[in-house]
């Protein structure tokens, strides 16, 4: 997910607003939902819903509403205007230094995002071996240390054929799955088994406990993100102002069937006070197949997950710190040590630093006895981080409208200041809720919770900006600027 995607546009904005291109570039807008629906959509975040039975739907829908749609909408416009992903656009919005905090917070949550990706991992190869291993901080810290390790080997020798397998993936470890939870769930009450969540009317809405009750949402923000990185498409849109909204319209649908529906089955079948957030999907296809007497597709339904969660790994792995290498190197934010590339041209020095912080992390496992709270710590720094990403992106949407509404653009945003009004609001009230300890929390210390994720959102997230931006030498500069941005 590289931060600094290429500019495909051949030339300015024609009459009709369409970007004219190379024909063979072209795509359609359903393809391009298709595409957005599969960078999105997964099974991981399914249990995390669970425990909420049928109010997961509310709890879906809302940030999808308030964050999904705006952040979509937006970012094709800031895309099909400026080229250079969020360090462009808000370099050019507000200034060079928000721009290098942006694309920092951009490559920053994958520290936190990796632990928690192979934290799911660790739980799911648990059922290839022993279930008993999936509650295990230990397993779980290996797992995340071995995987993200060889996740860098492969990497750094540019093996892109494998990356590229992996991909596929997506059907092998997301769709086929998925479907087969959702049909198995169906089928389980339809021979009138009772649910393990109640189905009535009466829990469409959350219980009210006081906030801690609706902290669970905030990570549906993180579910959601990454859109801005397929608004890039919308310059290879015959007509954008048309076949974009209808495009990212329908990507929401599916992507809102893809998390609500698996996250009611494993509601139906395993309690909530049961659920694992990492190993929620497996203990559901557990008793799902036990039921239906097909036990032994157990190991096999794991493997299919952890190849679709290993490959999405891989498809990040190198994305985020290529897009910081080049604003390294361009703009002399980061020393020579973390520009060097290997004969690949991979960032190689980047990867390994970042993989000495991820092993940290790791252990983080190993240490708290429930991994389901290491996880969920570790989820919360991951939005907390990001969130500020998409608060710098409305800010510099507003104020390019309003400083540079002559900019040529292949796409303007309908009725843009109240989509980034909402799309703020709710970036700041879910980065607000992230320091309040969730229901499951309620044991702990609130002031120890709200400690530990504002320093790692401090110490990761804005600590190291201002380093670089402080520390940067004109001697650090090895590439030319290829886009013009203020200092």
């Amino acid at each position: 997910m590289s931060d600094l995607s290429a500019d495909r546009r051949a030339g300015p904005a024609s009459p009709a607003g369409s970007v004219p291109i190379p024909k063979q570039q072209w795509i359609s807008w359903l393809a391009l939902a298709f595409l957005t629906t599969g960078s999105v959509a997964s099974l991981r975040s399914a249990p995390t819903m669970a425990v909420y039975g049928l109010a997961c739907v509310f709890l879906y829908a809302v940030p999808a509403i308030l964050f999904l749609v705006p952040q979509s909408l937006v970012a094709a416009e800031l895309a099909s205007g400026w080229s250079g992903g969020v360090y462009r656009w808000v370099s050019e919005g507000m200034s060079g230094r928000m721009g290098l905090l942006a694309v920092w917070c951009q490559f920053a949550m994958t520290i936190f995002y990796y632990p928690t990706l192979l934290a799911y991992v660790a739980s799911t190869l648990a059922y290839v071996i022993n279930p008993d291993l999936a509650s295990n901080g230990v397993w779980t810290g290996a797992i995340i240390v071995i995987v993200y390790w060889a996740g860098v080997f492969v990497s750094a020798k540019g093996v892109k054929e494998v990356a590229k397998l992996a991909s596929s993936g997506l059907v092998i470890g997301t769709l086929i799955p998925g479907v087969m939870l959702v049909v198995m769930g169906i089928v389980y009450l339809v021979q009138g088994n009772p649910s393990a969540a109640p189905m009535d009317a009466g829990h469409l809405l959350p219980a009210w406990t006081g906030i801690a009750s609706l902290v669970l949402i905030v990570n549906n923000f993180l579910a959601y993100s990454g859109m801005e990185m397929n608004a890039v498409h919308v310059s290879q849109l015959k007509n954008p102002g048309k076949e974009f909204p209808r495009a990212m319209f329908l990507a929401v649908g599916l992507v809102l069937l893809i998390f609500i529906l698996p996250a009611l089955a494993v509601a139906w079948v395993v309690p909530a006070d049961g659920v694992s957030l990492t190993a929620g999907i497996m203990q559901a296809f557990n008793e799902f197949l036990a039921h239906f007497g097909l036990s032994f597709l157990v190991p096999l339904v794991a493997l299919a997950l952890v190849c679709a969660a290993t490959g999405g790994m891989l498809g990040w792995l190198a994305g985020p710190s290529k897009g910081l290498l080049l604003i390294g190197r361009q703009q002399g934010y980061l020393p020579p040590f973390f520009q060097k590339v290997n004969k690949q041209g991979i960032q190689v020095n980047i990867l390994v630093t970042q993989g000495a912080v991820t092993t940290v992390i790791a252990l983080l496992y190993a240490f708290v006895p429930d991994v389901s709270s290491a996880y969920w710590i570790l989820s919360v720094m991951t939005t907390q981080v990001y969130l500020v990403v998409y608060v710098l992106m409305f800010v510099a949407a507003v104020r390019l409208r309003r400083t540079r509404p002559d900019h040529p653009r292949g796409y303007r945003a309908p009725a843009l200041p109240l989509l980034c009004a909402v799309g703020l609001l709710a970036s700041v009230a879910a980065f607000a809720i992230g320091f309040v300890p969730p229901s499951q929390f309620a044991g702990g210390s609130a002031g120890m919770y709200a400690l530990l994720i504002t320093a790692g959102v401090v110490i990761i997230g804005f600590l190291p900006p201002l380093l670089l931006y402080r520390l940067r030498k004109p001697g650090w500069r090895t590439e030319p600027e290829t886009t013009e941005v203020p200092r």
